[in-house]
């Protein structure tokens, strides 16, 4: 029973720290792209090792489960995880407490996928009426929807057949370029399925809001994924340009004033564009991207090892 124990205890090592150590760094605002890998990496290791533990704890407190976890092993395998003829109360305790967290974090995400997709139809179904199709226009082909608004604002509405909404103010406050780089912000998103990031962080914290590893990633998913999107724009049209684009969609909004905390992102990124600090160098970044992809592994090994030793 050693083992399930010690994957408990990296889990919540890894839940604790990891949110600590991302928020002393330096380095994700210049490289949003590598933080947001970061981040999946650190919630996948510890989803694995709550997960493992779980399927060893069952095969200690059940003798149905554990020939069926180790059907093909042989019998020394199984000696090296040191399960014992009974895990006694405690297994059984631990087996059922996570399996009930399992399923409870598979509703979460269940429940917030049907209410992304209701949203998006409801979304859909307005945009239809406010624009509708032309005669002749195909309604699966993608488009660039113009909206009659007072206010400027831009968005992508993600889906089957993606589309690219516009207010008539953000095109009379937009110059030059500046609603190309708005445009390749918002594709950006499109392109990198960032609403699939936001939509599994939401589900997690909603899920587990004492968990700091899960409340931290859904903050940090909705600022990087915008970070990371005006990083595709600004490659595009310049840093001015997409920090002057934010200015115009978001000035009449009063998020540059001094009450502004809901918003306080945007400002934040303005001045994030503005002052241009260097990307980091490419083996750095090659090397943060391969460190937190040796993260999952560790539970990994945690779970294999014994095995592993006991077939050497």
């Amino acid at each position: 029973m050693m083992v399930p124990a010690a994957l408990l205890l990296l889990g919540a090592l890894i839940a604790v720290l990891a949110p600590r150590l991302l928020a002393r760094a330096r380095w994700p605002e210049r490289e949003p792209v590598v933080a947001l890998w970061v981040w999946q990496c650190a919630v996948a290791a510890v989803l694995l090792c709550f997960g493992l533990s779980m399927l060893l704890s069952a095969a200690a407190a059940w003798h149905e489960v554990r020939g069926r976890l180790f059907a093909s092993a042989p019998h020394g395998v199984v000696d090296a995880y040191g399960l014992g003829a009974s895990g006694g109360p405690w297994a059984t305790g631990t087996a059922l407490a996570l399996a009930g967290g399992a399923l409870w974090t598979g509703a979460m995400l269940g429940r917030e996928v049907l209410r992304a997709r209701s949203g998006r139809r409801a979304r859909g179904v307005e945009l239809r009426l406010r624009a509708p199709l032309l005669p002749g226009e195909d309604p699966a082909g993608g488009r660039l929807v113009v909206l009659e608004a007072p206010r400027p604002d831009a968005w992508w509405l993600p889906g089957a057949t993606p589309q690219l909404v516009v207010t008539t103010a953000a095109l009379a406050r937009l110059k030059g370029s500046q609603l190309d780089a708005v445009l390749a912000h918002e594709q950006g998103h499109a392109a990198a399925r960032h609403d699939w990031l936001l939509h599994c962080s939401r589900a997690l914290s909603g899920g587990f809001p004492q968990v700091p590893v899960f409340a931290a990633f859904e903050a940090e998913m909705h600022r990087l994924v915008e970070l990371a999107a005006d990083d595709v724009a600004s490659r595009r049209f310049g840093r001015l340009t997409i920090a002057l684009a934010l200015v115009g969609l978001n000035e009449d909004r009063g998020v540059f004033g001094p009450s502004a905390a809901a918003q306080a992102h945007v400002p934040q990124r303005v001045r994030r564009l503005l002052s241009a600090k260097p990307r980091l160098s490419a083996v750095r970044r090659l090397r943060l991207t391969a460190l937190a992809t040796l993260v999952p592994a560790v539970p990994l090994l945690v779970a294999f090892g014994p095995g592993l030793s006991a077939l050497t």
